[in-house]
């Protein structure tokens, strides 16, 4: 009853502050936050250390709220960061009044529900860190109207469908972490043209504890010269490790494991010299590991175990003398 006669409250509150807000006389560049923080409170069923309680309030200047930061010219909302206080809720459709926004992280919460289709209009938005929490129906197409994101995490939800290939169209995107999704279907294969974009900054690529199926796309590292991290373990991959994977000079991590890639692990693989971490275990490879292994010279982690590789180890391995993790067979 009393959880009851409080929500009311704030609905009553909130119609308030909304005809205050549309008033001429009233500096909407401050309240249009402030309501869009407390369209946000109103959806929050649960707050345990009451942080949104105790600084979320029209009494409280936005940029005084707990996790805001203002921009010191039009004192708006520029950063919020409300990551690991155990919200439960969702995220209503006012917060993309938060037009202003650059950096929101709600990481590590149990948000859940589908993402509104109005936070397209947090047009400034650079970094977006919505893991672990319980956000559900397929990855927004709408993500690619976001022009100036370069990091988007999305890992540990329960997001379902395809990658879509709007994704691609951002050329400012630095970091894709999707792991841990019910992620499905091919990777696209636009992802290989973009070669043709020269300003792409992609650097992280993380598709694990998905069900992507079929084969690497030709051409998929071609136009990726600067990524260092590839994660698309424990998926259902197959066909060949494409040999332009040598084309990613930068890779630091290359992670293909419990897959059902096969054939050669070809000696192209030589050329990554910055590798630090190969994982390519659990999978149907088959034939020699060849020589050029060795010239990975920081190598840390090595796993190629559970596969159809005959032969010895190449005694190359063993030249590598920032090798810790050795597992072969």
């Amino acid at each position: 009853m009393e959880k009851a006669f409080s929500s009311f409250l704030l609905i009553v509150l909130l119609l308030l502050l909304y005809v205050m807000a549309s008033s001429p006389m009233t500096k909407t560049n401050i309240t249009t936050d402030q309501l869009a923080l407390l369209y946000l409170k109103s959806q929050i069923i649960s707050d345990p250390s009451h942080f949104l309680d105790e600084s979320v309030s029209p009494a409280i200047s936005v940029c005084h709220s707990v996790g805001v930061t203002c921009g010191s010219r039009h004192q708006r909302v520029k950063s919020l960061n409300l990551s690991n206080i155990a919200l439960i809720g969702r995220i209503p459709r006012k917060f993309g009044n938060l037009s202003f926004l650059v950096s929101l992280d709600l990481g590590i919460n149990n948000f859940h529900g589908n993402l509104p289709q109005e936070m397209t209009r947090l047009r400034w938005l650079k970094f977006l860190d919505l893991s672990v929490n319980n956000f559900r129906g397929k990855v927004p197409s709408w993500f690619g109207f976001l022009h100036h994101l370069q990091v988007l995490n999305l890992v540990n939800n329960s997001f379902t469908g395809s990658i879509p290939y709007s994704f691609f169209n951002m050329s400012t995107l630095e970091t894709l972490n999707l792991n841990f999704n019910s992620i499905d279907g091919k990777i696209p294969k636009v992802i290989g043209s973009l070669i043709n974009l020269r300003e792409l900054r992609l650097r992280v690529l993380a598709f694990t504890g998905n069900s992507l199926s079929g084969s690497l796309p030709n051409g998929l590292f071609n136009g990726l010269p600067i990524l260092k991290g590839l994660y698309l373990s424990s998926n259902k991959l197959h066909g060949h490790m494409p040999t332009s994977l040598s084309n990613c000079s930068q890779l630091q991590v290359l992670s293909l494991s419990e897959n059902e890639f096969d054939g050669p692990i070809h000696s192209e693989i030589g050329r990554l010299s910055n590798l630090q971490i190969l994982y390519l275990g659990t999978n149907h490879f088959t034939g020699i590991i060849p020589q050029e292994i060795g010239n990975l010279v920081n190598l840390v982690e090595l796993a190629m175990e559970d596969n159809k590789i005959t032969g010895s180890v190449p005694i190359s391995i063993f030249n590598i003398s920032s090798l810790q993790v050795l597992s072969a067979w």
